[in-house]
């Protein structure tokens, strides 16, 4: 985990996408401390890293239970979330779960949660799935970012893939419209336009049908793996956006 920011600034929490660890906020956190955030950027339990987790949650309630008690270590009582990928996916289980921790919601290019995967993306995805590798996850990220990523984080997440130890993940179930229709805190979800990961405009109606009162941005370039890191200020700038409304800004 990483913390930065002062002590007296709004909680707010960021999760990664899997396997992309903590690092993947590095062009983020600074903008969000600047605009008087507490940032707490959590590496989730059992993903990649040098330690082994021995006791990693097996189903979504354990996971939540899991964040939720990390915010308890923390002292933290109530915090914004950003959630990117699979971390938007946990992201708004909490939320579901937890309603009363979120103050602001923000998904980046959530996946699996109002619509599904491409199948070419999976097909792409294969081969990391049944033999992760660093050459194989370098060639997915350059197969769907079709941007210049970062090569120093290309190389780390690359080789966590093939050199570091994960528990088995646990994938939340896509909420129905009727979960989703509960959630009372104020939600942002951008979107990626060059994603391969899904298909954007199903992602945007699954969100319009399913939560009309939130806040749909889709950026003006950037894709699925290229977030958050590419477009950088673009992303800030929607984020900020997203954790300025409403309760967001409740001390």
């Amino acid at each position: 985990m990483n913390v930065c920011g002062a002590a007296d600034g709004r909680p707010t929490v960021l999760l990664s996408g899997a396997g992309a660890t903590s690092t993947v906020w590095f062009a983020n956190v600074s903008a969000l401390v600047d605009d008087g955030h507490r940032v707490y950027v959590i590496d989730m339990i059992g993903d990649v890293g040098a330690s082994v987790a021995t006791n990693a949650p097996s189903t979504t309630g354990e996971l939540v239970d899991w964040l939720s008690n990390t915010l308890d270590g923390l002292g933290v009582r109530a915090a914004s979330f950003v959630g990117h990928s699979y971390g938007a996916m946990v992201g708004l289980a909490f939320a579901l779960a937890s309603p009363g921790r979120v103050r602001n919601l923000v998904l980046l290019d959530p996946t699996s949660c109002f619509a599904g995967m491409a199948i070419r993306y999976l097909l792409h995805a294969l081969p990391v799935l049944i033999r992760p590798s660093a050459e194989r996850q370098s060639a997915l990220l350059a197969w769907e970012s079709g941007v210049g990523l970062d090569p120093e984080w290309i190389a780390l997440t690359s080789y966590g893939t093939e050199h570091c130890p994960t528990a088995k993940k646990v994938v939340p179930r896509r909420p129905s419209r009727e979960a989703l229709a509960a959630l009372s805190m104020p939600t942002t979800v951008v979107l990626a336009p060059d994603s391969r990961v899904h298909d954007v405009r199903a992602v945007e109606q699954g969100v319009r049908r399913s939560l009309p009162e939130a806040s749909v941005t889709i950026l003006p370039s950037g894709s699925h793996h290229g977030l958050p890191i590419d477009p950088a200020d673009d992303v800030n700038a929607a984020i900020i956006a997203g954790l300025s409304v409403g309760p967001g800004l409740v001390d």
